[in-house]
């Protein structure tokens, strides 16, 4: 009887123990991997969210059937809408600009696994537009101006210009940047629209990645003629495919392999390339972007997303 007793003793701790060893699973003290009944793939406007939306279908679907699981396609409405998406797992799988990255790894463990390659390089650099005939030849006849930038999440339209121009005319924060040093500004949405505002008259000068012009000659073909580039940023790393902590190593290195497939698959890399400009997916370490980390660890508590 007591052999019994000390049995069923035994038996009533172990499982005890097993529900704590869940409910910490549950409550998130604990990392288990998941794998999704559907992957979300999450994408931001660079141009027209519409026009992405109606893209990027193909390229889900293919990935979908490479993986052997349903995969859905989903615009959001900025860059931080993105992480955050990331960080509570609604998205998967991430588009994500180099700054982005940094936010989504920083704040919720995002794992950079892919960046774009365009015209043979991993890197590029951006750019600030303005009219033709506005007479702002450089960087110095911006004060007193109106700036349209995409969105303060965006690695070129607003991180690295916000930063050369803080250490070229010596502001110290990014808010201090805007209202004294311009005389007001703009989040246009997208790369495409911050010129366009500059192209309309509704600003002085855009940031935008180098050369958003390209993407607008079709609908307004004297945009090369009527927009003059008078300067550039540093160089900042690619755009990335990343990934959120949580999902299973095993799926995330299948996603990888797709992807990096993709480059053999014509129809892939031109809607990758209508979408950003890709030419073609590449390898990617977060070594890569330590330039952007460092920049926003000295911006951070100046930005405001």
């Amino acid at each position: 009887m007591k052999k019994l007793f000390s049995l069923l003793l035994l038996l009533s701790i172990t499982l005890v123990l097993a529900a704590c060893g869940s409910s910490e699973d549950a409550d998130g003290s604990g990392e288990e991997s998941i794998t999704p009944d559907t992957i979300v793939m999450g994408f931001v406007p660079s141009q027209d969210s519409d026009t992405i939306a109606d893209t990027i279908k193909p390229l889900a679907d293919q990935l979908g059937e490479e993986l052997g699981i349903e995969v859905e396609g989903k615009v959001m409405t900025s860059y931080n809408a993105l992480v955050e998406a990331m960080g509570a797992n609604q998205v998967h799988v991430g588009f994500i600009p180099a700054f982005g990255y940094v936010l989504a790894n920083e704040q919720y463990g995002a794992e950079v696994i892919l960046k774009s390659e365009r015209y043979g390089s991993g890197t590029y650099k951006a750019q600030y537009l303005v009219k033709a005939d506005s007479g702002i030849e450089e960087l110095a006849d911006l004060e007193g101006k109106i700036w349209a930038y995409p969105d303060k999440g965006s690695t070129s339209g607003y991180l690295f210009p916000a930063n050369q121009l803080m250490m070229e005319f010596d502001y110290d924060s990014a808010p201090q940047l805007e209202t004294e040093f311009f005389s007001g500004t703009t989040a246009a949405g997208g790369h495409d629209t911050a010129a366009l505002a500059v192209y309309q008259g509704d600003a002085d000068v855009a940031t935008t990645f180098d050369d958003v012009r390209t993407e607008l000659e079709e609908e307004y073909p004297d945009v090369m003629e009527k927009l003059n580039v008078i300067g550039y940023t540093q160089d900042i790393p690619n755009d990335t495919i990343s990934v959120t902590k949580e999902l299973d190593d095993d799926l995330v290195q299948e996603i990888k392999d797709v992807f990096l497939s993709f480059n053999e698959n014509e129809e892939m890399i031109k809607i990758m390339n209508q979408v950003y400009n890709w030419d073609a997916i590449i390898e990617a370490s977060d070594e890569e972007y330590k330039v952007v980390k460092d920049t926003y660890k000295k911006f951070k508590d100046n930005i405001e997303l």
